[in-house]
Parts: structure tokens; C-alpha cells; sequence
């Protein structure tokens, strides 16, 4: 906490529009110097992505969501960090299945998004989808996938399409560790490199994929330096602070912009729950994840920040997440009440 302490008078620095520098073992972190609104829309959005993700897990449990449900309760400060660096609406995301926080970060309605989880017709895929495959075409949202490393392919076809337009916007692909050993994943970086396409590849390494620490399941831990051999340069970065996220976004999606091909960021983040709803985590100590929330928490870092530098006091942050709280709950109604879709859905929406 220490460390923490000097990077935040030292280390706050905008980010800078030059050459990505490598980063250097045991570095302070470079963070962007958020303003208060900035501060207070992480804040809020990291907590709704929260609230959602507990309020799916109670959801769950009560048997209105099946099947598969992967929670993104810990990981927050990443696709929040990374969606303060693009244009809304413009730019293109494409996930793996543990989307939920990256639907809600676009923008999507919660309504839509805990109603697909739940199988209904108000759902983003109308009820058939559920958490692993939904869509929207209005928030640049090219889905969750629940094929493992799927999605990266997906990104960088994405990009080629933006090459070919003419277009400076870029595509992010989000990944986890677990996925970062798939096969398509090499040929996307050997395409990328070699058209010079503006994709940004976001690897979410959480540590353990479905259950096995990295430390065992890859030769190479650090995922920045997968595109070395392709010539793709790359940053490891703290992912539980949105600041250092944010920084390190700017740099990726200005690389991009400007033509010269894709960039690799490894977030360095923690999930708090198991791999999926079903998962115990018994492969690692309930103090480990304890020390995670105590020392690294994305959303309390900003409440005290928040509140060290008075821009919020602890009772309008209780404010908003009272609001929050209010929206989560809303969708949740909606999506258990909403009907299911109709038998004749069966037979739309399917490809020859």
C-alpha cells in the first residue's frame, strides 16, 4: 500500500501520444490523472457492474438463470478503464462468455442483459441466447463468446473491415489467460502484424483460467511479449486500478489510430468468485482472495481517492450506490417476469 501511495504523487501522469515504452520490472505504474467526473463515472460504472454481477449470482441461485453464468465480480477496472479510451457507440468490442460487465460498460441496457440471462423474450438475443451470446449492434458490441479465443479472430476481422473502409476506428478483443495459449490467437497476431490492422488484444489474466494457476498451464507468463516474434508490441499493466488501465488504453488505441497496427495489453486483474457460478475455487486459499479485496479492491480504490480529495463525501457515494442498487433491481424484476420467448422463436433467426 506504501508503493501505492508514492505512484499516486509521483505517478500521476497523463498518457503520452509517443511510442509505447516497454514496461520495466518493479516500475511505479504510469496513471492517467483523472479529473473528478471521470473519477465519479469509474466509480459508478465499476459499481454497476458489480451490483449486476451479485445480483445474477443471487439469481442463480434461485434458479431463474441457468446453465452456464461467469461472474466478473473483481475484474471491473478493466473494461471500464479501457471504455473511457474509446469512442462509444464507434469502436468495436468483442469478449469471451464472462461479458456481462463488458455489455453494461457499452452502454447496453441492464433490463436487456439480466433478461437474456434469465431466457426472456426482452432479452438482447430474445430469450435464446443467454449469458454467453449476446449482441448489439448499436453499442459496437460484437458479442460474448463461448467458444474459447473465438473472439480474437472475430476482433481482427473486425479490423481488417475498419482497414479496408478507411476507418481509424479500432477493435478490442478481450481474452482470458486460459485462452491465451488457442491457436487462432497466433494466426490473428500473424494477420494483424502483417495488414497492420487497428486491434487492441486485451488479455484478462486473472491467474487461473478455469482452475489452474498460469505459473502451470504457460511456458511464457508474460502475456505482453506473446507478440514478440510477430513484432506486436506490448504492456503489462495493473488492472485493478483504473487509472494505470486508462493510461495504458490511451497509448494502445492511439498506436492504432495512427496506422501502426495492433497492440497487445496484458491486465494484470483477480476474480473474486470461481471461474463460473459452478466452480468451488478450491485451488486457491479464501485469504489470498481475501487480500485481493482488502489491498486491491478497483472500486474502493476510487471511493478513497474520492473521498481523500473531497470531490465526494461518504454519503452522496452511498447515494449512487443506492441508485445503482435501484437500477439492478429493476432489471431483475423485469427479467423474472418477462415471458419467455414464444415456441415459433425456435425457428427464426437461424443460419443456413
Amino acid at each position: 500500500m506504501a508503493e501505492r501511495a508514492v505512484a499516486q504523487k509521483r505517478g500521476r501522469t497523463r498518457a503520452s501520444s509517443a511510442k509505447p515504452a516497454e514496461t520495466k520490472k518493479n516500475a511505479l505504474p504510469e496513471l492517467a490523472d483523472l479529473s473528478r467526473d471521470e473519477e465519479l463515472k469509474a466509480y459508478h460504472d465499476m459499481l454497476l457492474i458489480r451490483r449486476f454481477e451479485e445480483k445474477a449470482g443471487q439469481l442463480y441461485g434461485m434458479g431463474l438463470i441457468g446453465g452456464f453464468c461467469h461472474l466478473y465480480i473483481g475484474q471491473e477496472a478493466v473494461v471500464v478503464g479501457m471504455q473511457m479510451c474509446v469512442k462509444d457507440g464507434v469502436d468495436q468490442v468483442v469478449t469471451s462468455y464472462r461479458d456481462h460487465g463488458h455489455m453494461l460498460a457499452t452502454g447496453m441496457d441492464p433490463k436487456g442483459v439480466m433478461a437474456e440471462l434469465t431466457g426472456r423474450r426482452g432479452g438482447y438475443s430474445k430469450g435464446k441466447g443467454g449469458s454467453m451470446h449476446m449482441f448489439s449492434r448499436e453499442k459496437q458490441f460484437f458479442g460474448g463468446h463461448g467458444i474459447v479465443g473465438a473472439q480474437v479472430p472475430i476482433a481482427t476481422g473486425l479490423a481488417f473491415a475498419n482497414k479496408y473502409r478507411g476507418s481509424d476506428t479500432v477493435s478490442l478483443a478481450y481474452y482470458g489467460d486460459g485462452a491465451a495459449n488457442q491457436g487462432q490467437i497466433y494466426e490473428s497476431f500473424n494477420m494483424a502484424e502483417l495488414w497492420k490492422l487497428p486491434v487492441i488484444y486485451v488479455v484478462e489474466n486473472n491467474k487461473y483460467a478455469m482452475g489452474t494457476a498460469v505459473s502451470r498451464a504457460s511456458a511464457q507468463t508474460d502475456f505482453s511479449k506473446r507478440g514478440v516474434s510477430f513484432g506486436i508490441p506490448g504492456e503489462q499493466v495493473d488492472g485493478m486500478d483504473v487509472r494505470a488501465v486508462k493510461a495504458a488504453g490511451e497509448r494502445a488505441v492511439e498506436w492504432c489510430r495512427q496506422g501502426n497496427g495492433p497492440f497487445i495489453l496484458e491486465m494484470q486483474t483477480y476474480r473474486y468468485r470461481g471461474h463460473s457460478m459452478s466452480d468451488p475455487a478450491k485451488y486457491r486459499s479464501k485469504d489470498e482472495v481475501q487480500k485481493m479485496r482488502t489491498d486491491h479492491d478497483p472500486i474502493e480504490q476510487v471511493r478513497l481517492r474520492l473521498i481523500e480529495n473531497e470531490w465526494a463525501s461518504e454519503d452522496e457515494l452511498k447515494s449512487i450506490d443506492k441508485d445503482v442498487r435501484a437500477v439492478v433491481a429493476e432489471a431483475a424484476d423485469f427479467a423474472s417476469v418477462d415471458p419467455e420467448p414464444d415456441v415459433s422463436e425456435l425457428w427464426t433467426d437461424v443460419l443456413k
